[in-house]
């Protein structure tokens, strides 16, 4: 009882906070950094608070920029893919499918082909590995006696996250071989937050800001060349090169320039198409492996559907974690803290979507993307529609 005692002068220390909350409103980066490093429970050891701090900060930070700058942007490609047919000496449909989402496929759309299309997308990034950033029970730091099941001096952040992107996107094919291709992401993103302390009950918000940016992003120019023509199929290699013409201080691009380079594998037979793709990344915001694979199955001469599986390995972003260690001060209590984990993060996510060819050349598609594991900045689904057409 008598070391609780103690604790009561650290109620002196919030005598501060019965004043209005701080209030800010400034770039993506100084919201971030504003809301996690504004501590006010007491721990005994401000070098530990300022590491964790700027630990929580740049994991946070680094997974929404996965989320706006690095994440796989939509195919190139036409829904149209045409090949050689040898014994006419004309071009000919490939596939009877109207094309993937994100998972490229091994063909062309054709020498002279010139492809062009858009896809916008909205999503509210509501938890961040696992935990919720939006009901108030994101912990960042607290104070505990071990004789007690719940703390009794705790922070917790709340962060309203929405971004919306509208991808521009077209190709052409310089060959029948070798096509090129560019993706210009259009970006809105909007944050706001709070950070609130409650110490025995007491409730006492310490800081909220917000921030709103919206521009360019930063863009894909791509190549794929076709190595191999069958029939049924082909395979293929592909280049992609993201410029950093994203705002990095709002979050809206990595700061540097990112290169991937994809091998690519594709089977179509009737109705039926699969695809598969493997690639590494190196720049950017990370360097990654990924893999993705894709199943695409035309239900009637002009409507296809398509469900995609996409996994990413990135080297430099981590999970957060809680950490417990003892208080330095008072005896019997121990201090979480928010830390990076130590193994770098696999992310997994389902696409499922269709593909409706509504005249000419002209096909619209809607799809839904699901997050398969807790890990980074994820929404419960990210829907997306889209429309290209390909000029004959």
């Amino acid at each position: 009882m008598t070391m609780r005692i103690h604790t009561c002068l650290a109620a002196m220390l919030f005598v501060w906070l019965n004043a209005p909350p701080a209030f800010a409103q400034q770039t993506a980066s100084d919201v971030i950094s504003f809301l996690v490093t504004n501590q006010a429970v007491p721990t005994g050891d401000f070098q530990k608070d300022a590491a964790a701090a700027a630990a929580t900060r740049d994991t946070i930070a680094r997974a929404l920029l996965v989320n706006l700058t690095s994440v796989p942007i939509p195919s190139s490609s036409s829904g149209f893919v045409y090949r050689l047919n040898p014994e006419l000496g004309t071009m000919e449909r490939a596939s009877d499918s109207f094309g993937t989402f994100f998972v490229e496929r091994a063909l062309t759309s054709g020498h002279r082909r010139l492809s062009l299309g858009a896809a916008g997308t909205t999503t509210a990034l509501d938890r961040l590995d696992g935990f919720n950033l939006r009901d108030g029970t994101f912990v960042t730091v607290a104070n505990r006696f071990r004789d007690e099941p719940q703390p009794f001096d705790v922070e917790s952040l709340t962060l309203r996250i929405r971004s919306s992107t509208l991808t521009l996107f077209g190709s052409y094919g310089l060959t029948d071989r070798l096509e090129i291709g560019a993706a210009v992401p259009l970006v809105q993103l909007h944050m706001e937050g709070g950070r609130v302390n409650v110490y025995r009950g007491q409730r006492y918000v310490q800081a909220s800001a917000t921030a709103d940016a919206s521009g360019l992003a930063d863009v894909a120019v791509r190549g794929k060349y076709t190595l191999v023509r069958a029939p049924s199929g082909g395979v293929a290699v592909a280049a992609e090169w993201r410029l950093p013409t994203g705002d990095a201080a709002n979050l809206l691009g990595a700061g540097e320039s990112a290169v991937r380079v994809v091998a690519i594998g594709s089977l179509d037979r009737g109705p039926w198409g699969v695809h598969g793709n493997a690639g590494f990344v190196r720049g950017g915001v990370s360097d990654e492996a990924d893999a993705s694979g894709a199943v695409t199955y035309a239900v009637r001469p002009h409507v296809s559907v398509t469900g995609e599986v996409l996994v990413r390995h990135l080297s430099d972003l981590y999970g957060i974690q809680s950490v417990a260690v003892p208080h330095p001060t008072i005896a019997g209590v121990d201090t979480y803290r928010l830390l990076p984990t130590t193994d770098p993060a696999t992310l997994s996510s389902i696409v499922a979507g269709v593909k409706w060819n509504v005249a000419s050349t002209v096909v619209l598609g809607g799809k839904v993307l699901w997050s398969l594991r807790p890990y980074g900045l994820t929404a419960p689904i990210t829907p997306t529609v889209s429309i290209d057409y390909l000029f004959r």
